[in-house]
């Protein structure tokens, strides 16, 4: 199977905000980065999306996507559009436990891998040969390369998938080839 992982462009938020789940707009129009992203998909591609709408959009202009919520991104909880320096305090115990620390009313990055691990064992399942583009977010992106490559998960956080791009996987029975990563990016 080749899967494709995409990034949604970059969203309308002040720098320096912590967003997650809330359903943010775009600083950008998706008609460009689907423009940018369609040739490089195979005829038939099965698109994938997290519901939310920065995501969403790019899917659709990319396909009829299925949408999936496990592959919305990470629930920062009350964390949510708060300013990163309105949470210093809090911002050591997250250094400390990267992996572990969940902000109030939210959930961890284990927590949020656990989640689209499921989507992926569904994913994998229902599309053993072909193509498949997944439409998402940074954290959920992580989570499914990491696994798929074999990387521990607190190495996870070492890959930067930029706003806008596709990464290439080939998965097969015996492993995992990456291909291409970050392909469109524009900076």
């Amino acid at each position: 199977m080749d899967l494709f992982l995409i990034r949604h462009p970059r969203p309308d938020v002040a720098p320096g905000t912590c967003y997650g789940v809330s359903d943010v707009g775009l600083a950008e129009p998706v008609g460009p980065v689907a423009a940018r992203l369609r040739p490089l998909l195979p005829s038939g591609t099965v698109v994938y999306s997290s519901p939310l709408g920065r995501a969403l959009r790019l899917a659709e202009a990319l396909g009829a996507p299925r949408l999936d919520p496990r592959l919305r991104e990470i629930d920062f909880g009350s964390w949510e559009l708060q300013p990163f320096d309105d949470l210093r305090g809090a911002l050591d115990a997250w250094a400390a436990d990267p992996l572990g620390f969940r902000a109030p009313g939210g959930e961890s990055a284990r927590e949020m891998a656990l989640r689209v691990d499921a989507a992926l064992d569904d994913i994998l399942a229902a599309h053993p040969d072909g193509a498949v583009a997944v439409v998402a977010h940074g954290g959920p992106l992580r989570a499914i390369a990491g696994r798929l490559l074999g990387l521990p998960q607190e190495r996870w956080l070492g890959l930067d998938f930029a706003f806008g791009a596709m990464t290439h996987l080939h998965v097969a029975s015996w492993g995992t080839v990456l291909k291409a990563f970050n392909r469109a990016a524009v900076s």
